[in-house]
């Protein structure tokens, strides 16, 4: 497996079961419709644990081009593989949310309301507003960077020369995906908390490709440019308190 096609499986897996639990709840005739916000960012977090346990040990588990581009601002990757890291989250999100849409067939034929069928592939405000919006995921993508920044492997300390690292396996993925559940439950209900460009651009894609009706294009150029902006904010920061 090399990093661009852990990327792809990586993200396919966070979209498929993230906007899976989308789909579980909004859609007509489901076993867990109508369960709440709670259930959605409990799965969203989960699928990001998932994503991370197969793709981190290969590619860093970027799987936001928010993430690849924080961290190349901070100088921890190289900026050569930015477009190749980019370009393979952009075709795991749509191969996961074209995944979605496969499982759960017969449950977008049999429902009417096409706001939710796009819910279960890219974001929607709740109140639309794009000023407000966008400083939603800006703070929510800022917050998102700035701890991943933070987030370091596990050690045993007694001095500079005998540091011993601990190895977790994939419990090392569970602060990422702790972090992405605050986001949602804190500050997710105004967009959706897309914060990231991925995985809101790449379904979006896959639903106008599959459906006739609205993708609600003049809404998509909010959770890019949030993420991006917040992403550049945390990175600045960082740079500053370093």
């Amino acid at each position: 497996m090399s990093p661009f096609i852990a990327e792809i499986i990586g993200t396919m897996l966070v979209i498929l079961l993230g906007n899976g639990v989308v789909a579980n709840v909004v859609l007509k005739g489901t076993k867990g419709n109508n369960s709440g916000w709670i259930v959605i960012t409990t799965g969203w977090a989960f699928a990001v644990f998932v994503g991370v346990t197969v793709s981190g040990p290969i590619s860093g588990a970027h799987l936001n081009p928010a993430v690849t581009l924080g961290l190349a601002i901070i100088g921890k990757f190289a900026w050569s593989q930015v477009a190749s890291y980019i370009i393979a989250q952009l075709l795991g999100a749509m191969l996961g949310a074209f995944l979605v849409w496969l499982f759960h067939k017969d449950h977008f034929s049999i429902t009417e309301d096409e706001g939710s069928k796009l819910a279960c592939f890219s974001t929607i405000p709740a109140i639309r507003n794009n000023v407000s919006n966008l400083i939603s995921e800006i703070i929510g993508a800022f917050v998102l960077i700035f701890v991943i920044f933070y987030i370091a492997g596990p050690e045993l300390s007694f001095n500079s020369a005998t540091d011993v690292k601990i190895g977790l396996g994939s419990i090392g993925a569970l602060p990422v995906a702790i972090l992405v559940w605050a986001i949602g439950l804190s500050l997710g209900g105004t967009t959706g908390y897309a914060i990231n460009p991925a995985r809101d651009l790449g379904p979006r894609i896959t639903h106008a490709l599959l459906f006739k009706g609205s993708s609600n294009w003049d809404y998509a150029w909010i959770p890019i440019i949030g993420p991006i902006i917040g992403s550049g904010l945390a990175a600045l920061l960082y740079m500053t308190l370093l």
